[in-house]
C-alpha cells in the first residue's frame, strides 16, 4: 500500500510538472500586433535583456506607393501578447549622407556585437534613388534608443534595386552581410567592426524564384535563408509569397525547399523567423486594418519545423482589432 501510495504522489508530480510545461508555453497575441501606427518588414530579434525586440518600417498614411516610408520603430515583448513601443530611433533627416527628399526608409535589420547594436537600413543617397541605393548604418548602446548614424556600408558593387540588409551572426561571433534585389541575392563576411565587408560579395546560388526581403537564421547546425518570390495571383496582382532554402554552410549552395507563407493580401512579402523562450515564431506583415497594399501591420504567428528540418506552412491568424493607426 505504501508502494502505492508513493507511486501515486511520484505520478502525480510528473502530471503536476507537465501542466506547467504546456501552461508556459506561449500564446501569441491579436493580429496585427501592433495597432497604433502602420508597420511593415518586421525584423525580430532576442538580445541579452531576455526580450524579443522587433524593428520595423513605417508606412505614411496617406501612400505614395513606398515612397514615404520613413520613421523607424522599435517594440519589444516579453509574453508575445503585451508590446511595448519604444517610440521612433531614426528618420531620414537624421541621415547626412542620404536623399535630399527624404522617404525611402525601407526594410531594416539589427545586429548585436561586444555591447553595441548595429542598425542597418536602405536609403537612397540621391534623388535617383533606384540606383543610389546605400546600406546605412546606425549604433547604440541600447537596444531601441539613441541610435546615430555612422555612415554607409563601403564597396558594394552595385546599387541598383539592391536593398533589405540581413545581417547574421554566426554561433563563432562571424557576422555575414545579406541583401538583395530585382533577382539577385549576395553575401559576404563583415570585418570585426561591423560596418565594413572583410570580402567581395559573392552571390547566393540555389535560390528559385527570389525576389527581395533575405533573412537567415539558423536551427542546429542547418542554415535558413527565407525571401520573398515574384508570385503572380490568377487576377493578375502581384501578391509575394515567403520561400526558404537550406544549407550546411552561411554562403550556401542552397537547396529551395518550398513557400512557408502564402500572400497575406499585400502585394509585398517580407520577414524574419526568431526562436523565443523554446519556441520558433514567424513574423511578417498583411493589409488587414487598412484594406490598403502600400498601409501594412506587423503580425506573429507560430512556425513548426518537421523532424527532417523542412519548416510545415505557417497558419495566419487574424483577429478584429480596432483601427487607431496614424
Amino acid at each position: 500500500m505504501r508502494n502505492s501510495l508513493i507511486t501515486l504522489a511520484l505520478l502525480a508530480v510528473t502530471m503536476q510538472g507537465c501542466k506547467s510545461e504546456k501552461q508556459e508555453s506561449l500564446t501569441v497575441g491579436p493580429n496585427p500586433f501592433i495597432t497604433h501606427m502602420y508597420t511593415a518588414d518586421p525584423s525580430a530579434h532576442v538580445w541579452q535583456d531576455g526580450r524579443l525586440y522587433v524593428y520595423a518600417s513605417h508606412d505614411i498614411d496617406p501612400p505614395r506607393g513606398c515612397d514615404l516610408m520613413d520613421r523607424y520603430h522599435v517594440f519589444s515583448t516579453d509574453d508575445m501578447q503585451n508590446w511595448t513601443d519604444h517610440g521612433e530611433i531614426l528618420n531620414s533627416s537624421q541621415v547626412p549622407w542620404g536623399r535630399p527628399e527624404g522617404g525611402f526608409m525601407w526594410a531594416p535589420d539589427c545586429a548585436y556585437k561586444d555591447g553595441t547594436y548595429y542598425f542597418y537600413f536602405p536609403h537612397p543617397s540621391g534623388t535617383d534613388w533606384n540606383n543610389t541605393w546605400e546600406v546605412g548604418i546606425a549604433t547604440s548602446k541600447e537596444p531601441a534608443s539613441n541610435f546615430t548614424v555612422q555612415g554607409y556600408i563601403e564597396g558594394l558593387d552595385d546599387c541598383f534595386a539592391m536593398i533589405d540588409p540581413c545581417v547574421f551572426v554566426d554561433d563563432d561571433g562571424q557576422a555575414y552581410f545579406y541583401y538583395g534585389g530585382g533577382g539577385r541575392c549576395v553575401a559576404a563576411k563583415l570585418k570585426e567592426n561591423m560596418m565594413e565587408l572583410a570580402e567581395p560579395l559573392r552571390p547566393m546560388e540555389g535560390l528559385e524564384d527570389f525576389h527581395e526581403a533575405t533573412w537567415v537564421h539558423k536551427r542546429g547546425d542547418l542554415y535558413y535563408l527565407s525571401y520573398a518570390d515574384n508570385h503572380i495571383m490568377e487576377d493578375g496582382s502581384q501578391q509575394n509569397r515567403l520561400h526558404y532554402a537550406t544549407s550546411t554552410s552561411p554562403y550556401g549552395p542552397w537547396k529551395h525547399q518550398g513557400v512557408y507563407l502564402n500572400p497575406t493580401g499585400c502585394d509585398t512579402s517580407h520577414g524574419s523567423i526568431v526562436e523565443y523562450k523554446g519556441e520558433w515564431f514567424a513574423f511578417y506583415h498583411n493589409k488587414a486594418l487598412s484594406g490598403h497594399g502600400n498601409l501594412r501591420s506587423i503580425c506573429v504567428d507560430k512556425l513548426y519545423y518537421n523532424e527532417d528540418g523542412t519548416i510545415q506552412m505557417v497558419q495566419q491568424t487574424k483577429q478584429p482589432v480596432q483601427q487607431t493607426q496614424k
